[in-house]
């Protein structure tokens, strides 16, 4: 069954919603527990708390995935096809690509 896409992008905002209304409140429940008795500064609302790790995301690039084994093992078989493609299929294939060049380094042949 294929979904359709107003409902698709309604479902990703609730999602989002959703998930920066919890991240919110975890990030200005730990700076309330950590940060007064630490350092002796104020606590922070909700708002301030959902600024905050805006912020930090700004800052520092946090959010999205760095790889992961799901990422490493996508990589690994795609060299692996890549070594046992013939200089033929390598070549049809980079004709395919629109930058032109091949996605892997090889052992086997070197990249120009």
């Amino acid at each position: 069954m294929r979904h359709h896409p107003v409902l698709k992008g309604i479902r990703i905002a609730i999602f989002v919603v959703i998930g920066a209304a919890v991240l919110g409140f975890v990030v200005k429940g730990l700076w309330n527990v950590l940060i007064p008795p630490i350092f002796g500064w104020h606590t922070i609302s909700f708002w301030q708390g959902l600024g905050l790790l805006v912020l930090s995301k700004i800052l520092f690039g946090g959010f999205h995935r760095h790889g992961g084994p799901g990422r490493e093992r996508w990589k690994q078989r795609m060299k692996n096809r890549w070594e046992q493609m013939t200089p033929e299929e390598r070549e049809k294939f980079r004709k395919g690509m629109r930058c032109g060049r091949a996605p892997f380094a090889s052992s086997v042949e070197p990249q120009v």
